[in-house]
């Protein structure tokens, strides 16, 4: 899962093309016959890149984010097969069946479009090919341990702790996508951040679930 500067810079823009076109397919004055009610994860994946690991990270990482009801734990199962592909070092991955007919409604599709518009457009201002050790294949392990550690944040019951995981999970799928090792490095701070806030959070709850039981 690595790409070159040159391949990176093309890759940007020709998504964020593809993206922008398949956005206005909702636009309500959009022609009628042609106008998108709804759109699968496997369509959005072909979007960004089929086959490519750091767009499929990119994209689950963005949905992780959603409150959308039903589709939580088979983004987090599908996150960790990545991270497994990620050890192995395959080139090509896929999304898992029942993840990929999974279809985003017509106000949530362009919703997720937005977010990604947004995100390329704004990570292409800023990104760029720097700190190439920290994308190194010989990392690969950390980060696919790191990947796991994020999925086993987002699916803790308390209340936000998954917002700063599938930040983090972001940031790590720009840093691999623009080569860019200072995304890697605040992807592991925003991931420890979130870590540090669900132990706070867990240590109260127990406190606070101590302080109940000491009334009876």
């Amino acid at each position: 899962m690595r790409f070159g500067a040159h391949s990176a810079s093309v890759h940007h823009q020709d998504t964020l093309l593809r993206l922008r076109h398949a956005l206005q397919r909702f636009d309500p004055d959009h022609p009628e016959p042609a106008r998108a009610r709804s759109m699968t994860l496997s369509e959005l994946q072909n979007l960004l890149g089929p086959g490519s690991g750091p767009c499929m990270l990119l994209m689950l990482a963005t949905l992780s984010g959603l409150p959308l009801v039903g589709i939580g734990n088979l983004v987090c199962l599908a996150v960790l097969a990545l991270a497994v592909a990620v050890l192995l070092e395959r080139e090509v991955v896929s999304l898992p069946k029942r993840l990929a007919s999974f279809s985003l409604n017509q106000r949530w599709a362009p919703r997720c479009l937005k977010a990604l518009v947004w995100i390329y457009s704004t990570a292409g201002q800023w990104l760029r090919p720097r700190w190439h050790l920290l994308v190194h294949r010989q990392l690969r392990l950390w980060w696919a341990v790191w990947m796991v550690g994020m999925v086993v944040m987002i699916l803790l019951p308390l209340p936000l702790v998954n917002i700063l995981p599938a930040l983090s999970l972001l940031l790590l799928s720009l840093g691999w996508l623009f080569r860019d090792g200072l995304a890697m490095v605040l992807a592991t701070a925003v991931g420890a951040v979130g870590l540090g806030y669900a132990l706070s959070l867990w240590h109260l709850l127990v406190l606070g679930w101590q302080q109940v039981l000491s009334w009876f």
